[in-house]
Formats: C-alpha cells, structure tokens, sequence
C-alpha cells in the first residue's frame, strides 16, 4: 500500500498544481455599476452616452402599417409597396415553404398534415378569407390564429407581405 502512496502522491499533487491555474479571470473582472460616479471618464459618468442614431432592438417601426398591418386598430387592406413579379415569386416560394403544408399549394387546407391526421385548416376559398383585408393575413401570419403558430420569428416583414 505505501508503494502505491508513493506513486499517486505526485500524480495528485501535480493535479492540485494544474488546477490552481484554471481561474475564473474572465469572472473576476472590474466593471463599472450603471448610474453611478466614476473618476475613469473625464465626465465622471460610468455609463457612455448613447450614440447618436443608435436605435434600440426592436425599435426601428418607420412605417407602422409595414411592421403590423394596421391601420389604428383595424387592418389595413393595402400592399405598402409596389407589386412587381419579383415580389409575387417571392410570395410563392415563401407559400410553398411556409404555408403548404397545411394549406395546401392550391389553398384548400388539404395539405399534407391534414393527410397525416392533424385538423384542416380553413381554405383561402371560402367567402370570409376572400374579403379579408391584406393586414388580417399579415397579422395572422405574425401572431398566428386558433391552432396556427405565429411565424414572426421565421418569416421577415418583407416576405410575410409578398
């Protein structure tokens, strides 16, 4: 057993000596409280003034109908650009990737997860959706609607409009 001691006793002595040298320094900085004095900067602040045109997350709404699809509170029932045939192509292959599954490429809710069992969805041919305006499928699609999802975080502004 003592010859066995005295060969481990390095081997744990070199592992305590190893590991004395993983501190955490990254954890163990000097930082600054927000709000409060500091004698770093010449104007004794410790939070930096903010940059000018700085705009916060989430923030930048120039046109509020783009980014909901409202109009005060109702939705708006117009396109907020030009419709070209680049945007329409955009829209069908954004469709086919995003909304066929379960609409179906023809829009009759008959796509392939309602062939798997799951509930059908409404069909884009019956008189309601037909009359819907453009901002309701703009925010149906950003905060989705009964068992659909919201897609916001998968699907742009732009491309939810294509």
């Amino acid at each position: 057993m003592t010859g066995l001691w005295r060969k481990l006793a390095p081997l744990g002595l070199l592992g305590i000596v190893a590991l004395a040298g993983c501190r955490q320094d990254m954890h163990d900085q000097p930082y600054q409280r927000p709000f409060t004095e500091s004698d770093f900067y010449a104007d004794l602040r410790s939070e930096r003034p903010v940059i000018e045109g700085t705009v916060a997350r989430g923030q930048l709404y120039e046109d509020k109908y783009f980014e909901t699809g409202m109009v005060g509170n109702t939705p708006g029932d117009y396109m907020p650009f030009a419709v070209t045939d680049q945007v329409m192509a955009r829209g069908r292959q954004r469709y086919n990737i995003y909304c066929s599954p379960c609409h179906s490429r023809v829009g009759d809710g008959n796509g392939m997860i309602v062939q798997r069992g799951y509930k059908r969805p409404p069909s884009y041919h019956i008189e309601r959706l037909r009359k819907a305006p453009l901002g309701y499928f703009y925010d149906v699609i950003t905060h989705g609607f009964g068992a659909m999802p919201d897609y916001a975080s998968q699907i742009q502004p732009f491309d939810r409009w294509c």
